[in-house]
């Protein structure tokens, strides 16, 4: 039997380009899928560039990233407009908290937002809406830990803040998302959104990121916000959001 040649290394962690760290992610997403029985293709990737310049992302566009993940409003009007005149069909999503003032910024930039947690904002983004005549796909945020520093409604006020949004405010709600406590196992949280979702009649969960994406993969995650598993660690100065 003859021996099979060895493979080249792959690049060191060192060495990895995002482009490098981008082919690996997606390659843990087919993975996961192929474990979880489903099809790669029912998980958009986001992958979350906040904080890092035109020059990091460009090369994650020229792999083929489509779908971007910012957190401040101020930064994705400075980033992406150019960017997006550059490549058409790039979608980018809000995934921090969202101040109720920056609501028609945000339906006017977004293509989606993964942080709708109060009454206030779903207002807010109802008037925009209707205004501007664009709806952004809108995720319900659900702070499935109950972590007073952290945004979302809780899971017990889930049912009735959803009911509101559609009722009240005339929105479409789309999905859930969910940041479970960073010292827990993500396991029962994203089990809970999961739950949550189903009930409501809602198909599309935004959970998981850079260190638990397959386990969320496991509970129908659609959208894994994924940031320094391909960009790389981010400055300390940034410690909020998801990524």
């Amino acid at each position: 039997m003859i021996p099979s040649e060895p493979r080249s290394p792959g690049p060191s962690e060192a060495e990895a380009t995002p482009t490098d760290r981008l082919a690996a992610v997606q390659a843990g997403i087919a993975a996961a899928c192929r474990e979880a029985g489903r099809d790669p293709g029912t998980v958009t990737l986001v992958a979350v560039s906040k904080t890092f310049p035109v020059e990091a992302i460009e090369p994650v566009i020229a792999a083929g990233q489509r779908v971007f993940g910012e957190n401040r409003v101020q930064e994705a009007k400075a980033k992406w407009p150019a960017l997006r005149e550059r490549h058409p069909g790039v979608a980018l999503h809000m995934i921090g908290p969202l101040q109720s003032n920056k609501a028609r910024e945000a339906v006017a930039l977004f293509d989606a937002v993964h942080a709708l947690d109060r009454p206030s904002l779903a207002a807010a983004l109802a008037k925009e809406v209707q205004r501007a005549g664009r709806q952004p796909l809108l995720f319900v945020e659900v702070n499935t830990g109950a972590e007073p520093q952290k945004a979302g409604v809780l899971p017990e006020e889930a049912d009735a803040f959803i009911a509101a949004c559609r009722d009240v405010y005339g929105l479409t709600v789309g999905g859930l998302m969910c940041i479970p406590p960073f010292d827990e196992a993500p396991a029962p949280h994203f089990a809970l959104t999961q739950k949550i979702a189903r009930r409501n009649g809602l198909e599309l969960l935004s959970m998981g990121m850079s260190d638990d994406y397959d386990v969320a993969i496991r509970f129908g995650a659609t959208h894994v916000r994924i940031g320094t598993a391909i960009f790389g660690h981010r400055p300390k100065l940034d410690a909020g959001g998801p990524g």
